[in-house]
């Protein structure tokens, strides 16, 4: 029912009418972003359109909808509020830098060994935040600014305007694609509202209740082109320790929330982007940002999707997304305005649906338990904390788990070979998880005067089996006995240098093991 991707070829037509999709749906989330912030609404535009067109030229994943976000908002307030909105541009530009220069160091290759269980966590708790995010559009201010749930006609009006939306965007597709659902709910929705004299919220209803109460009469979405300037801050080394502990931060977020959505989509449309291209997109947009009056961003999972499902592929439905947001900026700020905001939360409504791994839920009882437990913390951490957080998280968490099952799997065949030579035959990783049990396989009072430890399929990991391996030596030595190694790797060889003369290493037939290639970049 909610399989709402298809991974067709990018064309014009889709790509031109889905940006025009996006770009409505960017700004309530921009303008609710810049409040977070502690910003004006224009800044939150801005960074939507900046970040929006430079990562769809310059990034390293198509149709994929980057702008002002709620990860990267929250770490801007304390800075906002402590030290002004200039601090913020300076502590953008840097973080672009940032970027650029993880994507240099060719460092985007990395998220591809995010565990699945942890991608299916981070779908699931963002589509939940999306769903909770949209609550907030229930409620409404009462004359002394204070938010209230909807009640009576307003209510009943705001869920029948969404359910309307929904089943849009739901049965559209099944009849014809040449528009994009999205889009086509929009205006349907629009106009109803409007030929209909309906009490509904807008786009603009919802800037009004964020603003003070002497600012909302006069409130509205239309700005000009934004300017080139510095960061009006001191070019010092106090500056320096200001910014660059917040910019650390929006820079790391930004680049988890970025490769986790462009590796997401990749799934979704049989397609592959490209890590390092995307962390230099992100930087380039950041950078400018900065010197352009935005408040920067990152990828935004919810527009992404509402761009795939509306048939948006190519780098073209990003662009036009961006533009026309500008064009509603400068010249159609009073269209955009009117726009009812329960259409937008029918849309990302759909976009909840669609982007919710069901079949994870399904899956629980037949996957191991700790994989279970994997997706249900990463999605609860997602929702309560952070992004960012919850991902560190389920990394530590599968490694620790992948640490505890391979510690238990070291074994040895043991065998006495031509020369007399007792070999253990090793089969398992050796690192710090494994060395008591490594420590247990040998015989050492009863061993032959050589001992060869066969490394054909095992490797040393990390120091603790270094450690392990020097200690073994020197046991043997105190004996009276020799151990050799043989068959080690390049990488074990070198790691293996402290063994120093205790060590015989045969570097014939020795693997090659790579971790991570630079192809997958």
């Amino acid at each position: 029912m909610f399989k709402l991707i298809t991974s067709e070829q990018a064309n014009v037509k889709n790509d031109v009418l889905s940006g025009f999709t996006v770009a409505l749906a960017l700004v309530p989330e921009a303008v609710a972003f810049a409040f977070v912030a502690g910003v004006e609404p224009m800044v939150g535009l801005y960074a939507a359109f900046m970040m929006g067109l430079l990562t769809s030229i310059f990034g390293g994943r198509p149709g994929m909808i980057s702008g002002a976000t709620g990860a990267t908002a929250v770490v801007m307030v304390a800075l906002v509020a402590g030290h002004g909105v200039q601090y913020l541009f300076a502590t953008v530009v840097l973080a672009g830098i940032i970027q650029i220069l993880a994507g240099l160091l060719r460092l985007g290759k990395f998220i591809r060994m995010v565990p699945y269980p942890v991608m299916l966590g981070f779908v699931n708790g963002l589509a939940i935040v999306i769903f909770l995010a949209q609550l907030g559009q229930f409620k409404v201010e009462l004359y002394d600014g204070m938010m209230v749930w909807m009640q009576g006609e307003m209510l009943y009006t705001m869920i029948i305007l969404i359910l309307v939306t929904m089943l849009i965007v739901h049965l559209l597709p099944k009849y014809s694609t040449a528009v994009p659902s999205g889009l086509v709910a929009l205006v349907v929705v629009t106009l109803a509202v409007l030929g209909l004299d309906l009490e509904a919220r807008t786009v603009i209803d919802f800037v009004r209740d964020m603003l003070p109460a002497e600012q909302a009469a006069e409130a509205t979405l239309k700005g000009e082109l934004p300017s080139f300037a510095v960061p009006d801050v001191p070019m010092t080394y106090a500056t320096l320790k200001i910014i660059l502990p917040y910019a650390v931060i929006i820079a790391a977020i930004g680049l988890i929330e970025s490769l986790l959505t462009l590796t997401l989509i990749d799934e979704l449309t049989d397609t592959r982007g490209r890590g390092n291209r995307e962390c230099i997109g992100q930087g380039i947009a950041n950078t400018t940002n900065g010197f352009f009056g935005g408040m920067g961003g990152c990828a935004m999972i919810g527009q992404s999707m509402i761009n795939i499902n509306s048939g948006g592929r190519g780098r073209l439905s990003g662009i036009t997304a961006a533009l026309v947001l500008l064009g509603f900026i400068l010249f159609g700020a009073n269209v955009i305005e009117m726009i009812p905001l329960a259409a937008l939360v029918g849309i990302m409504f759909m976009v909840v649906l669609g982007t919710f791994e069901w079949s994870s839920l399904r899956i629980m009882g037949k996957v191991p338990a700790t994989d279970a437990f994997i997706i249900v913390l990463v999605s609860a951490v997602t929702v309560f904390y952070d992004l960012a957080i919850a991902v560190t998280v389920g990394v530590m968490v599968s490694a620790l788990v992948f640490a505890w099952k391979h510690a238990q799997h070291i074994q040895a065949d043991t065998s006495i070979d031509a020369n007399g030579y007792k070999v253990y035959a090793l089969r398992g990783p050796l690192f710090f998880g494994s060395v008591a049990n490594f420590r247990e396989l040998f015989d050492l009072e009863n061993d032959p005067e050589h001992v060869v430890i066969e490394f054909k399929r095992s490797r040393v990991s990390d120091h603790s089996g270094i450690e392990a391996l020097d200690g073994l030596a020197e046991k043997y030595k105190a004996l009276g006995k020799t151990l050799h190694l043989r068959h080690l790797s390049p990488e074990c060889r070198q790691l293996l240098k402290k063994a120093g003369d205790l060590c015989e290493v045969n570097v014939l037939e020795d693997p090659t093991y790579h971790v991570a290639s630079d192809e997958l970049g």
